[in-house]
């Protein structure tokens, strides 16, 4: 129902943009400081992201990968690090950049070690995944960037994104 305040059929006000539909691209990027806290709230605005544009199938991974790469971010550099989610239909890129421009290395650790597999898990769980190092100056802070790739099994298009009730009457 269309109105004066809300002209377009879906009851979008006339000032708002429609959603991006999903096979459009899209990036999201959040940066955090070298804190503990900042893989928990990287992990749970991934998620948030990913359920807003229909991407759930693709959450579960994309969580325990970007957090395992945020993890290291913290635990091995002392500046601050960003996550960066691009959305290139049907393939998901989820960066995570910091200042160290050391790039990690895969090791076997020993097998009652309590840390050292984030790379062989993110080597197991992502489509593809890759890193570089960038030099710093005129174009940049430098550091690093780690990324993988997740894609979606292609299928149908789901429909654009539901109306809250109160809107689709």
């Amino acid at each position: 129902m269309r109105t004066e305040e809300s002209p377009h059929a879906d009851g979008r006000p006339a000032d708002h943009p429609a959603p991006i539909p999903f096979t459009e691209p899209w990036q999201y990027e959040l940066g955090f400081p070298c804190d503990p806290r900042g893989p928990r709230i990287a992990r749970i605005t991934l998620r948030a992201i990913l359920a807003a544009h229909e991407l759930t199938e693709l959450s579960y991974r994309a969580e325990l990968l970007a957090c395992e790469l945020a993890t290291n971010s913290v635990r091995h550099t002392r500046g601050s690090a960003t996550v960066r989610l691009h959305w290139l239909y049907p393939v998901l890129r989820v960066s995570v950049w910091d200042a160290s421009p050391d790039l990690p290395q895969r090791y076997e650790p020993p097998a009652d070690g309590e840390s050292g597999r984030g790379l062989a898990i993110v080597e197991l769980v992502a489509d593809r995944w890759g890193g570089c190092a960038i030099g710093g100056g005129a174009n940049g802070p430098g550091g690093k960037t780690v990324w993988f790739e997740l894609a979606l099994a292609v299928g149908p298009v789901p429909p654009g994104p539901a109306l809250p009730s109160a809107l689709a009457a």
